[in-house]
């Protein structure tokens, strides 16, 4: 199933050169997706991204939600308060990867067994 077109420049993902390689690359990337679950149920603080997801170090956090700030996926809202408070949300387009990510990550807790066995049986018979 394609997703609707909404303005005239299709991508085309088998085209080494064609920057939807680069967008594909964004979106699959582990931080994205959980940034984009955590934000699915409303604004959130850095902190609270960063004790929800767990093991991600500050730099990489920081990064991943710089590089969707860029993509135009999240916004920052930065609040004239002491400390400073800044809140990160979902932008339409943001929003409009909740649910094929939301079956992704479905699918990947309904079948992670499934792939750690095969995992281990590989390595069993390489060894």
């Amino acid at each position: 199933m394609r997703a609707e077109r909404t303005d005239a420049y299709e991508g085309d993902l088998f085209d080494p050169d064609c920057p939807t390689r680069l967008v594909l690359d964004r979106i699959g990337d582990k931080w994205t997706v959980l940034v984009v679950l955590l934000l699915s149920d409303g604004p959130r603080r850095f902190t609270d991204l960063r004790g929800h997801i767990g093991r991600v170090a500050p730099k990489v956090l920081t990064q991943t939600l710089r590089r969707m700030e860029r993509d135009g996926l999240v916004t920052r809202e930065v609040f004239a308060e002491v400390p400073p408070r800044v809140e990160y949300t979902l932008t339409d387009l943001g929003r409009s990867l909740i649910e094929p990510i939301a079956v992704i990550g479905d699918w990947a807790e309904v079948h992670v067994h499934r792939i750690t066995a095969a995992q281990a049986a590989y390595d069993a018979r390489d060894t």
